[in-house]
């Protein structure tokens, strides 16, 4: 029984490690990117409305509407 604790203790590492790399490949592209001002300007512009997006969609879905 411990060997199966000890098996089912490693997941949460390799969890955040397959995490961490797919965030890793999927940056590693635009790093050129914020080398020029403009493009790492729109850059940031374009994570900030997706970020929005997710929140404002999560709120709708979830009906956490605040007024």
């Amino acid at each position: 029984m411990e060997n199966f604790w000890n098996t089912v203790s490693k997941y949460p590492v390799f969890v955040a490690g397959t995490i961490l790399g797919v965030f890793l490949n999927a940056v590693k592209p635009l790093a050129p990117l914020l080398k020029n001002p403009v493009t790492a300007i729109a850059l940031v512009g374009v994570a900030v409305g997706g970020f929005a997006f997710l929140v404002f969609t999560l709120r709708a879905m979830l009906g956490l509407q605040q007024f």
